[in-house]
């Protein structure tokens, strides 16, 4: 990928707000490699008014001038209609997910058999055909995308997510009064049914009376299904949403993060690394992942990482209780 961006002259793409960690993480290379770069983006909340004003100054921009074009996050959004423009330049694509993955078969959106999952497939496979370099968040993924659309292998480029070094870094927070005394483990998400958030609530069930144990969740829960296993109980805290710097401080205070995926069901669990734990990495935070070929590819089990089933709350809740064994000796 260095070869494609090294003193050349570069365009960088995204439809995804400009300080998302993904974009900020590559037009940081493109500082460290390219001769010169521009960047078309946009900060605006609305995700169709973002995707608008990238078309726009795309249409204005004379792309022959670059070298080497890259679409970061989702190149599926400008390639299949922009490719005509792009074609002459050297084309780097991060493909960090797979719209036909995560609409079909992770949230179950559009059935992939239908004529919505077919030109999602489609779309996904034009996209991949058309770059001369795949980015990748894992190697798990890239097989995937050679298994699925027949990716050719030699193009994929395997660069793992990194967290933000000026909000996420190891520092000691003083834990509450009430909380001195307790072993707080934490938990937090967006709520996506790869993340099986079924199994976190499940293992705070079987703990929930557990002496020395406290928990925060943080994260939307709505799901009526999931709002029905909820539990309930004085360690345990719920937030629905913190700021990164307030999220930040409640990882700092605990001894304990869970990270998973824990979903066992959804293929796409299997394949990726949670962002959450490069977060509780960067930290310095002893964490649970679910054990996956993915987490492997960069954590090994030791005294601050281990790994568990996916998909099974009783294995979850025995290493929270083993971690709080080993903190008592």
């Amino acid at each position: 990928m260095i070869d494609y961006i090294n003193k050349k002259r570069v365009l960088f793409i995204t439809t995804k707000n400009l300080d998302y960690i993904r974009n900020t993480q590559e037009v940081a290379l493109l500082k460290e490699h390219a001769l010169s770069y521009d960047v078309i983006g946009s900060c605006h909340r609305s995700y169709p008014f973002r995707l608008f004003k990238v078309y726009l100054q795309l249409l204005m921009t004379h792309v022959s001038q670059y070298d080497t074009v890259m679409i970061g996050f989702a190149p599926q959004l400008v390639l299949p209609l922009w490719y005509w423009k792009v074609k002459k330049a050297d084309i780097v694509i991060d493909f960090f997910i797979s719209m036909y993955d995560t609409l079909c078969c992770d949230r179950k959106r559009v059935k992939a058999d239908g004529l919505m999952g077919r030109l999602l497939h489609g779309v996904d496979a034009f996209t991949l055909r058309k770059a001369d370099v795949i980015i990748c968040d894992t190697k798990a993924h890239g097989h995937y995308f050679c298994e699925e659309f027949q990716a050719e292998r030699e193009k994929l480029v395997t660069v793992y997510l990194q967290a933000d070094s000026s909000v996420y870094y190891p520092r000691v927070v003083r834990k509450p009064d009430y909380l001195e005394n307790k072993y707080v483990v934490l938990y937090f998400g967006s709520v996506l049914p790869l993340q099986g958030v079924e199994v976190v609530l499940k293992s705070m069930e079987l703990l929930k009376n557990k002496e020395g144990l406290h928990f925060f969740f943080i994260g939307p829960i709505s799901d009526k299904s999931l709002l029905a296993i909820r539990p309930v109980s004085d360690n345990i805290e719920y937030f629905t949403w913190l700021s990164q710097e307030k999220l930040a401080e409640y990882i700092a205070m605990s001894d304990l993060c869970l990270a998973g995926h824990f979903n066992a069901s959804i293929p796409k669990a299997h394949r990726t690394i949670p962002g959450k734990a490069y977060i509780y990495h960067a930290m310095g935070k002893p964490m649970i992942l679910g054990d996956n070929p993915a987490n492997h590819e960069l954590f090994d089990g030791d005294d601050k990482v281990s790994f568990v089933e996916m998909g099974n709350e009783i294995a979850l809740a025995n290493e929270i209780i083993r971690f709080l064994t080993s903190n008592d000796n």
